[in-house]
């Protein structure tokens, strides 16, 4: 495995048609791999389809679609195509299509088109006034992380950044690169939070977190990439942007030399109860 290896972050706008995202994401891998010679192209949470806060609940159902459906379908071509990892963010349907609610998933799919993991959002955002939950179920299992050829790489999604649980449960697994796929809303302190979560979770378990934005008038953008050591190594703007930027594993072992706090915890004492 090869220490370095070279990401872009596909911070793009989402619309309501999913042939119209398709070909976004066709456009982007291409220039990703042509321009800055692409390994892992990553894009934002649910990708796949953006409806507006306040859409009717059956509109959302009646979209989402199953990890065998024509949206995965054409992102494994692509895949395939262009010999790049892709992750992206989609409405996945649910066992049940009749209760109202769909899946938040990720899928990771590798350079030969096969789907080598997925996750479900299970931390919803709850909060500043919005209730994903009205048209989303939560997954039931944090993501384990796998390893690639870029690493060994651990995956959550967005509001979840307000969890270090979570990042901690990908740390102790191994994950050396944290994805980040989001749809992170703009608002007051909105911005600040963003920045200053990720580059937390990347400095407390001294890891690499990529967190991929979406970019429109709802949400953000300003995608980044941030070190070990917390120091942001690509920021991105507020309009659609490919972010590349070259990771170098061999980072990690080197600021651990100098901050071991992650072999510091004491795990014994978070556990007890009064």
């Amino acid at each position: 495995m090869e220490t370095k290896f070279r990401v872009v972050m596909a911070q793009v706008e989402s619309t309501p048609d999913k042939e119209v995202n398709v070909e976004k994401a066709v456009s982007a891998v291409r220039d990703a791999v042509s321009r800055h010679r692409a390994q892992l192209v990553v894009f934002p949470e649910i990708f796949m389809s953006f409806f507006p806060a306040h859409t009717a609940k059956q509109v959302i159902v009646d979209d989402a679609e199953s990890l065998e459906g024509p949206f995965v379908t054409r992102m494994r071509e692509l895949a395939v195509r262009n010999g790049v990892w892709l992750i992206f963010g989609m409405k996945e349907l649910g066992e049940e299509p009749n209760a109202g609610r769909v899946f938040n998933t990720v899928v990771i799919v590798t350079s030969d088109g096969s789907i080598a993991g997925t996750y479900r959002k299970t931390h919803l955002y709850d909060a500043f006034g919005f209730k994903e939950s009205d048209t989303i179920a939560p997954g039931d299992n944090l993501f384990e992380p796998i390893q690639t050829p870029f690493g060994k790489i651990g995956l959550f999604v967005c509001y979840e950044l307000r969890f270090p649980e979570i990042a901690r449960y990908q740390a102790s697994r191994g994950a050396e690169v944290i994805i980040v796929p989001s749809g992170w809303v703009r608002g007051p302190m909105k911005e600040h939070h963003w920045s200053h979560l990720v580059t937390v979770r990347a400095l407390e378990n001294t890891v690499f977190v990529v967190a991929c934005n979406q970019v429109s008038d709802f949400y953000s953008g300003q995608s980044l990439v941030v070190d070990p050591m917390g120091v942001p190594m690509v920021t991105g703007p507020e309009t659609e942007a490919l972010l590349a930027c070259e990771i170098d594993l061999s980072r990690i072992e080197s600021v651990r030399t100098k901050l071991p706090s992650y072999e510091h915890r004491r795990s014994e004492l978070y556990t007890k109860t009064n």
